[in-house]
């Protein structure tokens, strides 16, 4: 199994903003809540992410998991962003969470396919 996720130093920098914060929540009133920002940051940049192994694609969000198998995926696209879509067979589409574009290599080794054979009049044979 390969996992993509976003650099630990997102989730350090949470925590690190959470423990600041608990002084403020200390002040009492709504400064109470405060500490909710940097707390759910903190738990989104270590949960979130997108895990591929041979039998599909499992994208991690705050509150869900959404497991996708391989043979409901028809293309792994670039987006705009430089990040990945999966698009799905029902035309629908899911963005895979912390993967880039030069991750797909990694994508194509964790899920033990073979990249498509090029047609013999493509440009690139």
């Amino acid at each position: 199994m390969t996992r993509f996720r976003y650099p630990a130093a997102l989730a350090v920098t949470a925590v690190l903003t959470l423990i600041g914060s608990v002084s403020l929540a200390s002040e009492g009133g709504w400064l109470v809540a405060v500490p909710l920002v940097p707390l759910t940051a903190a738990v989104w940049a270590w949960r979130v992410g997108t895990d591929v192994n041979t039998y599909g694609i499992r994208v991690r969000s705050l509150l869900r998991n959404r497991v996708v198998a391989w043979e409901d995926v028809t293309a792994l696209v670039p987006d705009q962003r430089g990040g990945v879509i999966a698009a799905l067979v029902d035309n629908s589409a899911l963005q895979l969470t912390a993967v880039k574009v030069a991750d797909l290599p990694s994508i194509l080794a964790a899920s033990g396919k073979t990249p498509a054979e090029l047609p013999a009049d493509s440009p690139a044979a």
